[in-house]
């Protein structure tokens, strides 16, 4: 299987590149980071890493360009890339520290199924994965942004869903809580209870490679992963 996902370097979509890594399919990953890009090239040879920030159009552009034209359509496509807000209330809130987050966690979104999602609408075939939030769904103080921006793609996904041909799905993913980087911006060490990346990728990397038509627009969350 093709896979394409966004926000590779690191947390949970550098959890589940490794599992599907090992398990044999094909991963095209992006990242923001060019050290970090650069080890998994080296590590991973006969996949294929690139440093994109997903934010700007004219970047995803040029890279859905290179790998559409070496590895046509892919099957799966999953929109991972996301940052979190600095926790504090909305008012606190600076106008660049809101318009960052919304760059990457909406437009870059948008930007990248602009790109990938002509293709796969032509073939009539993939599934388009856009990770979701447990506050995508419901609300937390001093995360308004972050909030705003999962529910969102909540929003966006089910719209885009009814846009498919039959044979697609779009499906926002609400991954559970895990320990990640993210999580340890907002909660500290209250963020160790929860399962690490790896642990939960063994999880969720099977459970995503069996959505399908079947799910197309439906808000589902990553079995044992908490809301």
């Amino acid at each position: 299987m093709k896979i394409v996902i966004t926000g590779v370097t690191k947390g949970l979509g550098r959890a589940l590149a490794e599992v599907w890594m090992t398990e044999g399919h094909t991963v095209i990953g992006c990242g923001r980071s060019g050290p970090e890009i650069f080890d998994l090239r080296l590590d991973h040879p006969q996949h294929h890493f690139a440093v994109v920030d997903v934010a700007l159009d004219n970047k995803v552009a040029l890279w859905s360009v290179d790998v559409l034209g070496s590895y046509g359509p892919p099957d799966l496509l999953i929109n991972n890339a996301a940052m979190m807000n600095r926790p504090a209330p909305l008012w606190e809130q600076s106008d660049a520290e809101f318009t960052k987050l919304v760059d990457v966690n909406l437009r870059g979104v948008a930007n990248v199924i602009r790109r990938f999602a002509p293709p796969m609408v032509e073939a009539k075939h993939g599934v388009i994965v856009n990770l979701s939030s447990g506050w995508g769904r419901s609300v937390s103080p001093e995360v308004a942004p972050y909030c705003m921006s999962k529910w969102g793609i909540e929003g966006m996904t089910k719209a885009l869903a009814e846009e498919l041909p039959d044979g697609m799905a779009a499906v926002p993913l609400n991954p559970g809580v895990i320990d990640t980087d993210m999580l340890r911006a907002c909660w500290s060490d209250g963020a160790g209870a929860y399962p690490k990346a790896a642990e939960w990728a063994k999880a969720a990397a099977p459970f995503i490679l069996q959505l399908g038509a079947k799910d197309n627009g439906q808000s589902l969350t990553v079995p044992g992963g908490a809301d």
